[in-house]
């Protein structure tokens, strides 16, 4: 899955990533559901290793344009796990408590605590995305976040949070017929705003700010994976690839009890 990884200083120019491809996993559709059940699995397993251990903290942090599939990966990929360790923080239009603080105020009160992992679906990066296409802020103001932004992370990471970070690359022509599909099935018409088509005609606008994160905020510490996402299955085989092997990489066992068990008997 590291296919899909950018290297820390690398440019990056979406129109050069193609949302179609499914390279990393030339045996089709089928075979691909079937190890994302695979994945699906293990990662139910390794998260009760997280919980369990208590010692480390997973960010998973995911970004795309509308109908990108943010909430298909969150249903789909963490099919299974046990809610008690993990959850979803989800970042809507600033309130006015949270616009009297720093940007990042109301992010950092969500990153996990030991032996979580929390899924940010939307997060800190609204605020070189919306507030830049939007002009919500001074270009002065968002130019000096990307460095603000790999602080924090550098900050999160070395006090023990793995951080995963995926953008969900869709077409403009996909974007298009799942935006079609929501409009008009009475039971997905609730997921459709007259919004999003303003959102839409900004599309050159948000691949631009786009580039610019990926570019700037891609590290060692917290890498982003530019994830093809105009095929389900494919984003989410990669999803729960990339985190499978991240969390097997952390070689994690179950805490021995705190005190000598071989002599208790229960009757």
């Amino acid at each position: 899955m590291d296919h899909h990884r950018i290297a820390s200083g690398t440019a990056v120019r979406l129109a050069d990533h193609d949302p179609d491809d499914t390279s990393a996993f030339p045996e089709g559709k089928s075979a691909a559901r079937a190890q994302a059940k695979k994945h699906t699995d293990r990662l139910e397993e390794l998260q009760e290793l997280l919980f369990a251990e208590g010692r480390r903290r997973v960010l998973v942090v995911l970004q795309a344009m509308d109908t990108g599939g943010k909430d298909g990966v969150i249903r789909h990929v963490f099919d299974g796990v046990n809610p008690q360790g993990v959850r979803v923080a989800s970042f809507k239009r600033p309130t006015p408590v949270e616009l009297a603080h720093d940007y990042l105020w109301r992010v950092h009160a969500h990153v996990p605590g030991n032996g979580e992992i929390v899924i940010f679906n939307r997060s800190h990066y609204e605020d070189v995305l919306v507030v830049r296409v939007h002009s919500q802020v001074p270009a002065a103001v968002w130019e000096k976040r990307y460095d603000q932004i790999n602080s924090f992370e550098r900050l999160l990471a070395d006090e023990g949070t793995a951080i995963l970070k995926f953008f969900l690359h869709v077409s403009r022509e996909e974007q298009a017929e799942r935006l079609r599909a929501r409009l008009e099935d009475p039971s997905k018409q609730w997921k459709f705003a007259t919004a999003d088509l303003a959102e839409r005609a900004r599309w050159d606008e948000y691949v631009a700010a786009y580039d610019d994160v990926l570019s700037r905020t891609s590290t060692e510490w917290a890498p982003w994976y530019v994830v093809p996402s105009d095929r389900k299955w494919y984003r989410d085989l990669v999803v729960g690839g990339v985190l499978v092997t991240a969390l097997d990489r952390f070689g994690m066992e179950f805490p021995r009890p705190a005190e000598d068990l071989s002599g208790v008997v229960i009757t």
